[in-house]
């Protein structure tokens, strides 16, 4: 599971199940090899949108976690999935070449680009749908520290109270 830390900056559109994050780069990111194509935010701070479990409100130093092979699953979809199928593609278009004595590089060549361009459709429609389940969605775990007001100052204020 990996972990990070963030601090709430709102709540998400269904109010306190989710929570906006604000995370920065991490010694994580340092190993990575997509560390430089990465641009999730600017600079080194990123935000995302978490299930909050742990009921953290606005400014709160969380603990935030994704599940590791949701993340190794999501790589392969997007990353080596659609060369296999750019790759399977172009054999399948030289050997239907052979058998229809067509040029196998132009045959091969159109073929590996219209499986490619179908792996793309495939990883949007697949990625929506991954996208909504709660395994592929990060999970604020645990509150670090409290931040701005708690939510029984909160009340207390909201209630006419010093």
């Amino acid at each position: 599971m990996a972990v990070e830390q963030g601090i709430v900056t709102k709540l998400g559109i269904r109010g306190a199940h989710t929570a906006w994050v604000k995370t920065t780069r991490s010694n994580a990111c340092e190993s990575c090899a997509s560390r430089k194509s990465c641009h999730a935010g600017p600079g080194d701070e990123q935000e995302v949108e978490a299930i909050n479990v742990a009921n953290a409100d606005v400014g709160d130093h969380i603990q935030l976690s994704i599940n590791t092979s949701s993340v190794f699953s999501a790589l392969f979809l997007i990353y080596i999935f659609p060369i296999l199928a750019m790759l399977g593609g172009g054999i399948a278009g030289n050997w239907l070449a052979r058998t229809q004595t067509l040029n196998p590089s132009i045959a091969a060549a159109a073929a590996a680009l219209l499986c490619f361009a179908a792996a793309m459709f495939v990883v949007r429609a697949v990625g929506q749908h991954l996208g909504g389940k709660a395994s592929y969605q990060p999970k604020i775990i645990r509150i670090l520290r409290s931040g701005g007001l708690g939510k029984a100052a909160k009340m207390q204020k909201a209630d006419g109270g010093a």
